[in-house]
């Protein structure tokens, strides 16, 4: 009899642990880009779900709002050509019109784009002799070469190859098509060398500003550098961006002060000096979510509805955020009470379950957590940040990595150029132009 109860016993934990090994499975499965941090492309080939937005049903219609100023095509005042047409018969009766006198003046304009042509401009010295021998010859800034390229090609090739992202042999196609201009794939890393070179002290006084801004965002992604997977770093606010690339993930940017917005990566609180700490509550609601939908835990959805109600309050009171709080400690310690209530893992020892380590990361990252709450200067998400690394994970897919480190980070400089160009509203080509010129 012993020996059946022991091997009741045994089958009873075997089953316990096959049972908890399915879970596992089973929210490994079910874990997507909509209720976790694992990007769309490793959702596969599987038929999608129906996308859920993580905010709350409001009362605003899809679309345009009331009072939104949509866009159209206008007319220009003044047109670079006007082509008359008069009828010679009439379309009703087929009579002549030749004699009669028109009445009005009906437009339409066709915006089209001029066909693109090389423009060569010939500088001409006069070389003069002065009485002691020396031949003088002057020509402008810049034309140092007897035949070279203008600042305008250089701020294209430079535009195309790090806003768009075209690899350097189809670059070198695209100018040859439009333009039948030969850039040869050297010339073209050449223009995107001297870019950097021009920008890169405008590069290191954007990244003093962004350390000490009231409020920043930071993130980082893999970058793939000489075969090698290195870190592409960014720190950025509204106005502006700053791109670095590093062989290490934890390295950290010195001097940083004020408020930091980040995803809860653990090396962002051991930064030294006045800083502050903001969590991406985007990524809380799609751990949330996952909580919600695989595991059934029903502290989860309490949390998540919460959280959306507080990401539309702006300014609140004190009371209402006493009041916020209070709900957010009773919901994370009914979750708590939840997860004490769940039998021990026993095939994951001294390991909680994951919504039991959200539910600890939350109660102890509560100031972290809410400070959106109490900054209105704090955003709900770290989504700028996530949107200014995002393109660089396109850059990857369509021409891949870089050969060299200081490819990687003369991109970075110029990248960081244009997206701050872009933050600002301000036209990019012209800008790009006069900082070649």
């Amino acid at each position: 009899m012993d020996e059946k109860e022991h091997r009741i016993k045994q089958l009873e934990e075997e089953n316990r642990q096959l049972k908890e090994r399915l879970l596992q499975l089973e929210r490994r499965l079910g874990l997507n880009s909509s209720n976790s941090s694992k990007p769309p492309s490793s959702d596969g080939f599987k038929k999608k779900p129906s996308p859920k937005s993580l905010r709350i049903t409001g009362k605003k219609p899809s679309g345009g709002q009331v009072g939104h100023k949509g866009e159209t095509l206008k007319a220009v005042a003044h047109p670079d050509e006007i082509i008359r047409y008069s009828m010679r018969c009439c379309e009703g009766c087929g009579a002549s019109l030749a004699g009669a006198t028109p009445e009005k003046t009906i437009t339409r304009q066709v915006i089209d784009i001029a066909l693109p042509e090389l423009f060569v401009t010939e500088y001409q010295a006069r070389a003069k002799r002065c009485h002691c021998g020396r031949v003088n010859a002057a020509f402008p800034r810049g034309v140092s070469a007897p035949v070279q390229y203008g600042s305008r090609v250089k701020s294209l090739a430079a535009y195309l190859s790090v806003q768009h992202f075209i690899p350097e042999d189809r670059l070198q196609q695209l100018f040859g098509d439009v333009f039948n201009l030969q850039l040869a794939t050297a010339t073209l890393a050449r223009i995107n060398d001297e870019a950097a070179g021009k920008l890169q002290i405008a590069d290191e006084a954007r990244l003093a500003m962004l350390k000490t801004a009231p409020v920043k965002h930071q993130d980082e992604t893999g970058f793939r550098i000489a075969g090698k997977t290195e870190w592409l770093h960014v720190i950025s606010n509204e106005d502006a961006t700053h791109y670095r690339v590093s062989a290490k993930r934890g390295n950290l940017l010195p001097g940083v002060s004020g408020i930091t917005v980040h995803d809860h990566w653990k090396p962002y609180f051991t930064m030294e000096g006045d800083v502050q700490h903001a969590l991406c509550n985007a990524h809380h609601l799609r751990e949330l979510r996952a909580l919600e939908e695989i595991e059934k835990e029903p502290w989860a959805a309490k949390m998540s509805k919460l959280l959306r109600l507080l990401s539309r309050l702006k300014a609140a009171p004190p009371e209402i955020i006493q009041r916020a709080e209070q709900l957010y400690d009773t919901i994370a310690l009914e979750g708590i009470r939840f997860h004490e209530q769940q039998p021990r893992l026993s095939s994951r020892k001294n390991k909680r379950r994951t919504g039991h380590n959200l539910l600890l990361r939350l109660l102890a990252r509560k100031d972290e957590t809410l400070r959106f709450l109490t900054n209105p200067a704090v955003p709900f998400t770290n989504n700028q940040a996530e949107q200014d690394v995002r393109m660089m994970k396109v850059k990857q897919k369509i021409s891949g990595g870089f050969r060299t480190a200081k490819g990687a980070e003369i991109f970075c400089i110029i990248r960081g150029f244009i997206s701050t160009l872009r933050k600002q509203n301000l036209p990019l080509f012209p800008a790009i132009n006069m900082a070649l010129a």
